[in-house]
C-alpha cells in the first residue's frame, strides 16, 4: 500500500529497532515497494521511517530492481568524499560526506544473513537510508 512519507522531524531522528525473525517485515517491505514505487520520479530509495514504521527496513534502487535490506549495518568503508543529497523527507538538499565503497552486513527477505560490498551511487544510497535507521537526518 503507498504510504504518505513522514516529513516529522522529530520522528525522524529517532534510531530505529532492529527488526526481529517473527516481525511482519514482508508487509513493511510490501508497502515500502509500492511507495517508493509511487515516487519513482523523485526518489531512489527509503526507509520504514520515512512512511511511519520505527523498524530497520530499507529499499533501494538498483537498476530497474529493487532491493530490501533488513537491519543493514556498515561493516568496511573507504574513500571518503563531500556531495550534496536530498530527501522526500527535507526540503532542499544537504552537505554530508559518504564512502565510496562500503561493505553491509544484512538479512535479506528470508531473513538470511547476508554480505555485500556496493560502491559509487547504490553505496551513497545505501549510506543514506542506514542514517534514517540511526535517526541521523542529513
Amino acid at each position: 500500500m503507498v504510504k504518505e512519507i513522514v516529513r516529522d522531524q522529530i520522528f525522524l531522528a529517532q534510531a530505529l529497532d532492529e527488526v526481529k525473525k517473527d516481525d511482519d517485515f514482508k508487509s513493511i517491505a510490501e508497502d515500502l515497494k509500492d511507495t517508493l514505487a509511487a515516487n519513482k520520479r523523485n526518489c531512489v530509495g527509503m526507509t520504514a521511517n520515512m512512511i511511519g514504521i520505527k523498524k530497520r527496513v530499507i529499499i533501494v534502487t538498483v537498476g530497474i530492481a529493487d532491493m530490501v535490506l533488513l537491519n543493514p549495518r556498515i561493516i568496511r568503508k573507504s574513500g571518503e568524499y563531500q556531495t550534496e543529497e536530498g530527501c522526500l523527507s527535507l526540503d532542499g538538499v544537504r552537505k554530508c560526506t559518504r564512502y565510496e565503497t562500503i561493505t553491509v552486513a544484512y538479512y535479506d527477505l528470508s531473513y538470511k544473513r547476508q554480505m555485500q560490498t556496493f560502491s559509487g551511487f547504490l553505496a551513497q544510497n545505501i549510506q543514506h537510508q542506514i542514517d534514517h535507521c540511526n535517526g541521523i537526518v542529513i
